[in-house]
């Protein structure tokens, strides 16, 4: 299984592909990690998008995207340029997108963080990657016993 973690964060999406399961995986287009939105986007501009991010769906044949849910209220919501990125995505994508809440990504974790062992050293990088984890089966992963 191919999945895309994208992570949206203002006018942009961080982006990591991961293949395999979560107890053994590879990433994938290292070099593929981020489209922008300019603030005020245009058609054109979100026609561009939409291109580049089907473009990499096709040619890295990804089968989810897994992308972070999208603070609606509090300090610290979710701006216009996630808003937009979010909608742009869920109206467009080619393959079915998962949302993930950072309480899962945070029990993920502390059960199992061995196994993360292809993370990027970037904040927003490391995000992505985080989400496309979540979307990898789960075969093949052994539990731990805490002591």
């Amino acid at each position: 299984m191919i999945v895309s973690g994208v992570f949206l964060k203002s006018n942009q999406a961080r982006i990591v592909t991961a293949s395999g399961s979560r107890a053994s995986h590879n990433l994938v287009v290292p070099k593929f990690n981020k489209l922008d939105l300019p603030k005020n986007p245009s058609q054109d501009d979100v026609e561009v998008f939409v291109q580049a991010f089907k473009a990499h769906c096709t040619s890295s044949g990804i089968d989810k995207i897994v992308m972070n849910r999208r603070a609606t209220t509090g300090q610290g919501a979710g701006g216009a340029g996630t808003f937009l990125l979010e909608g742009v995505l869920l109206a467009t994508s080619p393959v079915p997108v998962e949302f993930v809440h950072p309480a899962t990504i945070r029990a993920t974790d502390r059960r199992d963080p061995a196994s993360k062992t292809n993370r990027p050293n970037t904040v927003d990088l490391g995000k992505a990657y985080d989400l496309a984890f979540e979307g990898l089966e789960k075969r093949g992963l052994t539990p731990t016993l805490d002591t």
